[in-house]
C-alpha cells in the first residue's frame, strides 16, 4: 500500500508539472518572453516540490509513527506484566506481529492473541494516516508552488538550487555510508581485540582458526583466532587467479586493439565479455563438477595426489571469471593511446611488436594497473567459488592441490552460524577490516605507479 503511495505521489508531482507549465503560459497569454524562467521550469519547480515534500512526509511519518506504535505497545506489555524481561517484551510484540501478519507465531497465548488485535487496529491507523499525510504534503506543496507562479517568479533560480542541494545531498550521503562502513568496522573490531585481551599479535600471526570453537562465556579463546591460514589462501588463490586472468586478458585485449581485424573485434569483444555476465554460482559449478575432477584425475594418472577441493581449481575458475573484466578495460585504454604515439614509434623504424611493448603498453600502464587491481579486488572477495571449490576448512599450506579457505568465506560461514551475532560479529568484522585495509594499501600503492607514468605521458 505505501509503495503505491510513493507512485501516487510522483503521479501528482507529474500532474503538477503539466499544470505548472500551463498556468505559467496562460499568465502571458502564450508570450514566453515575458516570463523570466521559461514554462518548463515553472512545471519543474511544482514537479520538485510536491514530489519532495510527498515524499519526505512519507517516510518521516511512516518510521516515527512506526517507533511510536512500536514503543507504546511494548510500554503496554511491560505495565500489564511487569514481571516480564524486555527481551521477553520483544518476543511477545514479535509473535504478535506475527499473528496479526500470518497467524503463525512460536508461541500464542492470551497476551499474543490480544497484542495482535492491537497491532491490527495501529498498522491500519498507521498505515492509512501516513497516505494521507503523504498525499495531503504533495497536494499543499504543488498548490503552492502553483499559486506562485508569475512573470516575475525565478522559478529557474529556485529549480537549480533545489536539485543543486539533492545532489549535494547524495554526495554527502555516499560519504557518510563509507564513514559508517569504516566506523562499524573499527568498532566491532576494537571490541575483538578487546575480547582476546588485546593479544593483536595472535590474531595476525597466529596459525589455529577455530575462534568459535574456543568460545566460553563470550569470551573469545586467544589461542585459536590464528588468521594466518585464512590470508595464505585468499593470497594463494587471488595469485593462482591473477596468474591465469592477467596474461590472458592483457594479451586478449593487445589482439583486439592492434592486430584484429574490425570484423573480427566487433563479435570477439561482446563474446568475451558475456563471461561478466555469468553468475558466480555458474562458475562455482564448472569448478565443483568439471574442472576440480579432470585436476584430480589427470594428477592421480602421473601419480600426485590431489584434494577433491583444491585452491589450483578455485584460482582456475576465478581466473576465468576475472579475464573479461582486464580484457575489456586494458582494451579500452589501448585504444585511448594517442595514434601518434604509435605513428612516431613507426617513423623511428620500430616493428608493432616493438611499438606495442616499448610505447603503448607503458603509455597505457595506468588504466591497466587500474584494471589489474579491479581483477584483484574481484578475486579477493569473490566466495561462492571458493566455498565450492577450495573447501571451508583453514589449512595453512603452501601447496595448490590441497583444500583452503578464505577471509570472504570465513566472514560468511561466522555471520551465518548459530553463535550468538555478538560473539561472532568480532572475528568477521575484524577479517573485514584487515582486508578493507590490505585493500586499500594496494590502491595506494597501484595510484603510485599510475602517478608515476601518467607524469611521464601527460
Amino acid at each position: 500500500m505505501l509503495t503505491l503511495t510513493f507512485f501516487a505521489v510522483l503521479a501528482l508531482a507529474l500532474a503538477f508539472f503539466l499544470a505548472g507549465r500551463s498556468r505559467a503560459l496562460s499568465i502571458v497569454g502564450g508570450e514566453v518572453r515575458n516570463l523570466h524562467s521559461r514554462p518548463n521550469f515553472h512545471g519543474t519547480l511544482a514537479l520538485l516540490l510536491s514530489a519532495i515534500s510527498g515524499i519526505t512526509v512519507l517516510l518521516l511519518v511512516g518510521m516515527l509513527w512506526s517507533a511510536w506504535i512500536e514503543s507504546s505497545l511494548l510500554a503496554q506489555i511491560s505495565a500489564s506484566h511487569p514481571d516480564l524481561s524486555a527481551i521477553e517484551a520483544e518476543l511477545v510484540l514479535s509473535d504478535a506481529y506475527a499473528i496479526a501478519n500470518s497467524g503463525i507465531a512460536s508461541k500464542t497465548d492470551e497476551l499474543r492473541i490480544a497484542m495482535s488485535q492491537q497491532v491490527t487496529r495501529t498498522s491500519a491507523l498507521h498505515q492509512w494516516g501516513t497516505i494521507a499525510a503523504a498525499l495531503i504534503a504533495t497536494l499543499m506543496a504543488g498548490a503552492w508552488a502553483l499559486g506562485k507562479i508569475s512573470p516575475d517568479w525565478r522559478a529557474r533560480n529556485r529549480s537549480e538550487t533545489i536539485i543543486r542541494r539533492i545532489l549535494m545531498l547524495t554526495a554527502v550521503i555516499a560519504v557518510l555510508t563509507t564513514v559508517g562502513i569504516v566506523m562499524s568496522l573499527i568498532f566491532e573490531t576494537i571490541n575483538f581485540f578487546n575480547n582476546i585481551d588485546w593479544q593483536i599479535h595472535k590474531f595476525l600471526f597466529g596459525t589455529t582458526w577455530s575462534p568459535l570453537s574456543g568460545v566460553q562465556a563470550g569470551k573469545l579463546d586467544p589461542d585459536k583466532v590464528g588468521a594466518i591460514p585464512l590470508f595464505a589462501g585468499t593470497l594463494m588463490i587471488t595469485v593462482i587467479a591473477m596468474l591465469v586472468a592477467v596474461p590472458i586478458g592483457l594479451l586478449s585485449a593487445v589482439y583486439l586493439s592492434d592486430f584484429a581485424s574490425p570484423k573480427l573485434r566487433a563479435w570477439a569483444k561482446p563474446m568475451l565479455e558475456l563471461l561478466a555476465g555469468i553468475p558466480t554460482v555458474v562458475y562455482g559449478f564448472f569448478a565443483a563438477i568439471t574442472l576440480a575432477p579432470f585436476i584430480r584425475n589427470s594428477g592421480e594418472s602421473i601419480g600426485l595426489t590431489i584434494a577433491s577441493e583444491s585452491a589450483l581449481a578455485a584460482g582456475i575458475v576465478m581466473g576465468i571469471m576475472i579475464i573479461p573484466f582486464i580484457s575489456s578495460l586494458s582494451d579500452d585504454v589501448i585504444n585511448a593511446v594517442p595514434q601518434s604515439l604509435r605513428d612516431g614509434s613507426y617513423g623511428l623504424g620500430a616493428t608493432k611488436a616493438e611499438t606495442i611493448r616499448q610505447v603503448v603498453l607503458p603509455a597505457a600502464l595506468p588504466g591497466i594497473v587500474s584494471a589489474v587491481l579491479l581483477g584483484i579486488s574481484r578475486a579477493v572477495g569473490e566466495t561462492m567459488i571458493v566455498v565450492m571449490a577450495a573447501g571451508q576448512g583453514a589449512n595453512l599450506t603452501a601447496n595448490p592441490l590441497e583444500a583452503v579457505t578464505t577471509v570472504t568465506v570465513q566472514i560468511v560461514m561466522l555471520i551465518t552460524g548459530d553463535t550468538e551475532a555478538s560473539t561472532a560479529a568480532g572475528p568477521a568484522f575484524t577479517l573485514g577490516f584487515t582486508l578493507f585495509c590490505v585493500t586499500l594499501l594496494m590502491n595506494i600503492a597501484a595510484q603510485r605507479v599510475v602517478r608515476k607514468y601518467r607524469e611521464l605521458y601527460d
